[in-house]
């Protein structure tokens, strides 16, 4: 349990303007002028949320491109980035294109999370409380050409799995280990097989560290992409080893709310998504002050957090910012 009714962020945040510009232009920058923009990065995106007034922040994954797709850089036994199917048209996943294998993956230097974490600890101010994300090795393993996913998420687990032991060394308290690609499609696959390696990703960081876990249904380019429905996630996903469960709400229209009654009865605190990152419709405090009321029907304030559906890198920054203040400010009308 936490502080009644917290207010959170899943991990992204919008990019500046600037960084995509250096980002288009790495080859021009030294080592030491990426790092001073990804720490000017981390900075905005740190104070973005501060005055907004969150009570648990995260460095905005400033130092990846998207949530996920920086490490894989990070990987030996990977030749990176094969050319997508579709090039052009309206955005989709199959624009992506996947890595191959070339050997026994390895990531001897770790997968940068690590040292994401240390960069905001350094440039956090006091307040609030810190936390980082890394994607699961089931989510991962949907970037890498193979006839059998599960076979690479195996190749992954212990990867993923050691850097969770990291983090929590180098004193990282609070941990998101997201595994959307999960929620994406538990609809087809082996449910009971999911839980079991999500389980066996955290098993060394368990009781060590407040860990969660992220159930949403994608947003590339602010479209989702699985079956958008938790029915077929419990009551298997209960048993999940992870203190909260985050799932996407405002997006669904609270759709299924009722679930979030299942997850408190198992033990667990909830994170539900009160504003949509995907509508340019900004919410007003009183619109996250209904949402929180109608979530507080079905569990009491000390299990419950409250952010926006999923990470905000997919939204514009004066939006993010804007839903961001709503967020808090709702969510205080609800305390007092």
């Amino acid at each position: 349990m936490h502080a009644p009714v917290e207010t959170t962020v899943i991990g992204s945040y919008p990019f500046p303007g600037w960084l995509e510009l250096c980002s288009s232009r790495t080859g021009e920058l030294g080592p030491d002028d990426v790092e001073e923009a990804a720490r000017d990065a981390t900075l905005a995106a740190v104070m973005d949320q501060v005055r907004a007034g969150l009570d648990v922040i995260s460095d905005g994954e400033q130092g990846r491109f998207d949530f996920n797709l920086s490490f894989y850089a990070y990987l030996d036994g990977l030749e990176l980035e094969s050319a997508p199917r579709r090039r052009w048209g309206p955005p989709a996943h199959d624009q992506r294109g996947k890595h191959r294998l070339t050997g026994e993956l390895s990531a001897p230097r770790g997968l940068g999370a690590v040292e994401d974490f240390e960069r905001l600890r350094s440039l956090a101010p006091p307040g609030p409380a810190l936390k980082a994300s890394v994607p699961g090795p089931y989510t991962l393993a949907g970037r890498i050409e193979h006839p059998d996913r599960w076979a690479v998420t195996e190749m992954l687990l212990p990867i993923v799995a050691d850097e969770l032991v990291r983090l929590v060394e180098a004193g990282c308290e609070r941990i998101t280990l997201d595994e959307p690609s999960m929620s994406c499609y538990a609809w087809r696959e082996d449910t009971a097989r999911m839980v079991d390696v999500f389980n066996r990703t955290v098993a060394g960081v368990k009781g060590r560290c407040y860990l969660g876990t992220h159930l949403c249904f994608g947003n590339f380019k602010g479209r989702a992409v699985g079956r958008r429905r938790y029915a077929p996630m419990f009551p298997a996903f209960l048993g999940m080893d992870a203190d909260e469960l985050h799932l996407e709400m405002a997006s669904r229209e609270f759709a299924e709310l009722d679930v979030i009654e299942q997850i408190a009865g198992a033990g667990k605190d909830i994170g539900v998504g009160v504003v949509d990152v995907k509508s340019y419709y900004l919410e007003s405090p009183e619109d996250v002050e209904e949402r929180v009321r109608a979530c507080l029907r079905h569990v009491p304030p000390e299990r419950l957090s409250v952010s926006p559906d999923c990470g905000l890198s997919q939204t514009a920054r004066w939006a993010a910012r804007r839903k961001l203040e709503s967020l808090v400010a709702g969510a205080r009308r609800v305390r007092e």
